[in-house]
Order: structure tokens, then sequence, then C-alpha cells
């Protein structure tokens, strides 16, 4: 685990950019007993992509053809990786450049590639169902906190900053998408994707694997999982991460067109005073979340890997107090809420998938 510090005056700055060991947020539990069988084609291979560990693992193909189409996906994955950037040189980049310099009397225009449109259009309706606290044209938020970086600099930022750059009101419907060709005329938006792109990554890592033949595969990037099929007679069985211990709160298993995934405030962080900032940022105030550690949601169907992704930071941010209204707006039935003082809930739907490690929290249960 990499850590990284900063002084500041008669203060202790401390930053962590991972989950605690071993585990990185929501895991596959693929342990030995799970990966090793005698005579299972088990192929498994790991890259770094999106910032994050990415690991897909296939089962029951020959070596050459699970490598072949293992190969292929990280391929279309560091694609993505590079145009996708907010920060690094691509097209969305190079959008956020031109969006710096608009005005309401010059709005910025650009063409956008089919792909980039409609993740563009797709991100918008997520907002708009989450009232906005899904919102990635806040990467000027973002970075002012530090978090866009892989390796991010700790640092707390000046309060006016904050306070200027929501004034700004940035927002996905101040972008006006006409087939390919785009406008913003408010220069406070900056893209980032980072909170929608490996749940759209899934989905097409997903629908890559089925168009070669592979139909029995667990796809994890950074702790968002899609599952295909099955691990010969069992279901993919998948762990929950603990937000204050190493190792796994829950298990469950991932049937076939799955897909779950986590936000929590152990992933990206840094403490302050013994108050813990996470990368999790409310765009209503500027500031990270702090009443919630840790949100998973479970969804199914063609989208389930992006429906595993971008909906679970709005019941993140809502906290104890909205998270299960918001979950209905989503439209996600299974959710596993974590509030900051530790309180488990969950929903029906996924309290009844969840086997809980031993000693099991205490779990409310509500519709």
């Amino acid at each position: 685990m990499r850590r990284e510090s900063a002084r500041m005056p008669e203060r202790r700055l401390t930053a962590r950019n991972d989950a605690p060991k071993p585990t990185y947020g929501l895991f596959a539990v693929l342990l030995l007993l799970l990966l090793a069988g005698c005579g299972e084609r088990l192929h498994k291979q790991q890259s770094y992509v999106f910032g994050t560990l990415v690991e897909i693992t296939i089962y029951g193909e020959s070596e050459d053809r699970a490598r072949g189409a293992t190969d292929q996906v990280l391929r279309e994955f560091d694609r993505m990786h590079h145009e996708l950037h907010a920060w690094e040189m691509g097209p969305l980049n190079s959008l956020n450049e031109r969006i710096a310099k608009a005005s309401p009397d010059h709005p910025a225009h650009a063409t956008l590639s089919p792909e980039l449109a409609a993740m563009l259009l797709d991100a918008s309706r997520l907002s708009r169902r989450a009232e906005g606290l899904f919102n990635p044209a806040i990467g000027n938020l973002v970075r002012l906190w530090g978090f866009h970086s892989d390796t991010f600099v700790p640092r707390m930022p000046n309060p006016q900053d904050i306070q200027h750059q929501v004034l700004g009101h940035p927002s996905m419907e101040d972008l006006k998408i006409e087939g390919l060709q785009v406008e913003c005329a408010n220069p406070a938006v900056r893209l980032d994707l980072g909170g929608y792109a490996k749940g759209y990554a899934l989905d097409v890592a997903g629908a890559m694997l089925k168009r070669l033949g592979v139909n029995n595969a667990l796809i994890n990037i950074g702790g968002n999982i899609l599952a295909l099929g099955k691990k010969g007679g069992s279901s993919w069985r998948v762990g929950i991460q603990h937000p204050r211990h190493a190792g796994a709160l829950a298990t469950l298993e991932l049937h076939d067109g799955e897909a779950i995934g986590t936000s929590g405030d152990y992933q990206r962080y840094f403490e302050l005073d013994g108050k813990r900032y996470c990368h999790l940022i409310d765009p209503r105030t500027g500031w990270p979340a702090n009443q919630t550690e840790a949100v998973t949601i479970l969804a199914r169907g063609p989208r389930a890997g992006t429906l595993s992704d971008a909906p679970s930071k709005p019941l993140f941010i809502a906290g104890p107090a909205g998270w299960r209204r918001m979950a209905e707006k989503m439209g996600i039935r299974d959710a596993l809420f974590i509030a900051a003082d530790g309180r488990v809930s969950a929903t029906h739907a996924m309290g009844d998938r969840l086997i809980w490690e031993t000693p099991a929290p205490p779990v409310s249960l509500v519709e």
C-alpha cells in the first residue's frame, strides 16, 4: 500500500488512495479454495487501468483462448482510459479546456465521438434522476481537493475557493448536446467521468467477451464487478469490503449478468485533525460527504455495470436520512448502507443475498 503525507503547521495530514490491505474496495473473493481445483480451466489476468487494479477471470476456456480474449478487453480498457481521462491529453480533456474558456456570450463548441456523446447524455440523465448528487461536471472541485491524481498530494483547500466553485453551479444541464455537437457556456464545468467510466467499461467488457464466445467470466475494475455465467456448477462469489477493517464484511453470489459496486470513504481519502476527508464530494457544499462509510449496490440487466457504478454516489452523499429515497429514485432495489457511526442498513432484497462474516453486525432491514 502506498502512503503519502504532507506537513502543515501543528497538524498532521495523512492520505490513503486505496483500501486497507490486503483488499481493495469491493473485491472478488477468489481465494485458493475457489480458484484452485483439480483440472479446472481458470484463467486470471490483472492490469492497472482507470487508476485502479483490474482483474479478469475466465472459466472453462483454454489458456490461449482465454488469454487472447483478456488481452483484447485490456486493450479496450487502455483505449478508454486515455480517451476518457479528464486530466491527461485526450478528447475529454480537450473538451474541458474549451469549456474553461467559455462564457455566456461565447459558449464553447465541440464535436464529440459517438461514444462520448452517448456517455455524456446518459450521465446527464442519471444526474437528473439523482437530483444532481451524481454530478460529473464538478471536476474543478475534484481537482481542488487533490483527488484528480492517481497519486494525489493531500491538501486542505481554501474554503473561499470551494465556495467559488460551488457558486459557479457546474451541472450536466449546462451541456447542450445535439447529435455529436456539444455546447457549454459555463466555464465552471469540468467533466470528470471517474464515477461513471468503470461501470461503463464493465458493460463494454461483458459484451466483448460474449462476442468472443466467452460466457463464463468475472470482470473486476477496482471493486466494480460484473459476472458472466458461472464458475463450473457454482455462481461467482464476491465479498464486500469492511470499511474499517481488512477483509470482507459479507459475501454473496453473483448471478449471470449481475454487477455490484461500492462507494466507500476508505478508498481515497486523507485525515486532518482526526477528521476524514474522502473523494466523494457533495456538489451542494463542495466538501467531501461525511455521513457515510460505504454503500454497496447490485444491478442486473444489459447496463448492469453502469448501474452498479454511478448510482452508488448519490446514495453515499444522501447519507442516513436520504439514501433510501435516493435508491428508489435511481431504481436500486438491492443496497447496503453503512453510516459514519457504523450502523448497517440494507434493503430486504439485498439482505436476502448477503452471507455475513463472523461476527455479524446488527442490521436494520428496510423496504
